[in-house]
């Protein structure tokens, strides 16, 4: 049943899926608000969310003016239907988009977006110069990146996930030649620690 609900969670399928994918717009708002508010979102903005989900993120970005386009990237084709849904009116006028594919392999041009930013989505990626260099190829000069996730819960520090930071997410970040890489605290939703990680190109 874990190894199921794991599956679910890293690519969200069928009417289950769907289920699981309404699960996390709930359960994530604290930390999807906390990041949108990090990406300061200016004028003219593109941007691309790696694991959009069920597209609430991409809805609550879309409402600010400063936002030109909106791309989503998912593995799973039942959220990509659910975030089209929930976005149908911006995607019908063309501010937003929607994609299958891959953070290792994104389908997109270089120096696309202004910003890229992920929530909960990084635990399911191969961390390696390759899936890093994508970002940073996708990324318009001066653009950042801002990748949110959770290194703990009630106090204690997940070691495996703080290793994963620490000892491979940001020394590639620093090796492809991102800025000001860094760690900022954020809030604590339902127990868990969230944190992000920020680099600017």
């Amino acid at each position: 049943m874990k190894e199921f609900i794991d599956l679910q969670y890293q690519s969200p399928k069928g009417l289950v899926g769907f289920y699981f994918g309404e699960k996390m717009v709930l359960q994530h708002q604290p930390e999807t608000i906390w990041t949108i508010d990090l990406l300061k979102l200016r004028k003219e903005e593109r941007v691309l969310e790696i694991g959009c989900g069920a597209g609430y993120a991409m809805k609550t970005i879309l409402t600010q003016p400063a936002v030109k386009l909106v791309v989503g990237l998912d593995l799973s084709k039942s959220m990509l239907r659910s975030a089209k849904l929930r976005n149908r009116s911006a995607v019908r006028k063309g501010t937003a988009n929607l994609l299958l594919g891959n953070v290792s392999n994104i389908p997109l041009g270089n120096d696309s977006f202004t910003k890229v930013f992920s929530i909960h989505s990084i635990y399911f990626w191969d961390i390696n110069p390759q899936t890093i260099s994508e970002i940073y190829r996708v990324l318009k000069p001066n653009g950042t990146v801002t990748i949110t996730l959770c290194n703990g819960k009630n106090g204690e520090t997940w070691t495996g996930v703080q290793n994963m930071i620490e000892g491979q997410l940001i020394p590639s970040m620093i090796q492809l030649g991102f800025n000001e890489v860094k760690i900022v605290k954020g809030p604590d939703s339902r127990g868990f620690h969230t944190i992000a990680v920020l680099g600017e190109k």
